[in-house]
């Protein structure tokens, strides 16, 4: 029985890894020697908010008082199997995958496992039904070893991942963002060896089709 743990039901997706919708050459502003939070382009994009008249009459804010700059946050549901190979995220605008290394790879290896292909090809036709053209694969280390053998391979995770997804995928002109980022942006705690199991891994994110009847 496939039992499955119902992380979020409604969570706010500030600094989530994987809402956004911008996936060829997007940029993060920050601070010299600060860096983001999550990759580059993949920051929470909910949808613009509405314009407010902060003179509005209908606007009951005290003498003195003024507006907050206007946030309109993404809502993420996590859904992660109980043994945390898999967990799923979707904002109004994305669909997340991620996927644990160790599902897919046997150690320190970017050569497939028996069981990868029907996983990675599971990931494929849902893309398929929501059409999505742009689909982002990240690949992610722990922090053991050195930094630049996890970006070489994470990258190479990264890349077998994608051209296993190509092989099932059938949108035309799917563009494809694929990158590998080693230890950065760990989603867990590297002080243990739970925490590294689950920043190994490789995640897909494509965009999620408008519901039928939208605008």
């Amino acid at each position: 029985m496939n039992k499955r743990l119902r992380v979020s039901a409604s969570t706010a997706a500030v600094g989530l890894v994987i809402a956004g919708a911008h996936f060829i050459g997007a940029t993060s502003a920050h601070a010299d020697g600060v860096k983001p939070s999550v990759p580059p382009g993949t920051e929470p994009s909910a949808s613009a908010p509405v314009p407010i008249d902060s003179n509005s009459p209908g606007l009951k804010i005290p003498q003195g008082g003024t507006l907050a700059p206007i946030k309109v946050l993404d809502i993420a549901e996590v859904v992660e199997d109980l043994g945390g190979e898999q967990r799923r995220q979707e904002t109004n605008q994305t669909v997340m995958m991620a996927l644990q290394s160790e599902v897919l790879f046997p150690e320190n290896s970017a050569v497939f496992n028996a069981q990868a292909a029907a996983r990675i090809q599971a990931i494929a036709n849902e893309i398929n039904t929501q059409k999505a053209t742009r689909v982002r694969v990240f690949g992610f280390t722990d922090d053991q070893g050195s930094y630049e053998h996890g970006k070489e391979l994470s990258k190479q995770r990264a890349d077998a991942v994608q051209a296993e997804l190509a092989k099932t995928v059938t949108s035309p002109g799917v563009i494809y963002d694929v990158r590998g980022y080693s230890e950065d942006y760990p989603i867990a705690d590297n002080g243990t060896e739970e925490g590294r199991k689950k920043n190994r891994r490789v995640e897909i994110t494509f965009p999620r089709s408008a519901p039928a009847g939208g605008s």
